[in-house]
């Protein structure tokens, strides 16, 4: 399962999911992490570049492009959340503290199969 979490320079989770700067992509497998790696997206510049619409689907390709299962962060806007069950993608708030320990608390209860 492919999880995708805001994560800060120091290693924290948190903040809000259209506005991050860095976020990491974890492979995970049986309840672990087998696979991290960290990317500068630099949504929360783009944020105001374009129309909503358009900041969307910078994301939207996003997660296609990297097979995201699950988004993990501190927040996000109701309409990026409709958007984000509309591909299908399950999301997980309120993240915080050590992002690794945040992937794996979002995925406690989650079947990995689905």
């Amino acid at each position: 399962m492919m999880v995708c979490i805001t994560v800060s320079e120091d290693g924290n989770a948190g903040g809000g999911w259209g506005r991050a700067h860095r976020v990491a992509l974890a492979t995970t497998s049986d309840g672990a992490i087998t696979d991290w790696r960290e990317v500068e997206v630099g949504w929360d510049t783009a944020h105001d570049e374009g129309t909503e619409g358009s900041h969307h689907a910078r994301i939207a390709r996003f997660l296609i492009d990297n097979h995201v299962d699950v988004v993990v962060t501190g927040h996000m806007g109701p309409p990026m959340a409709r958007m984000l069950s509309t591909m299908g993608i399950r999301t997980s708030f309120d993240a915080a503290g050590d992002a690794r320990t945040a992937v794996l608390t979002a995925l406690t209860g989650l079947d990995e199969t689905e």
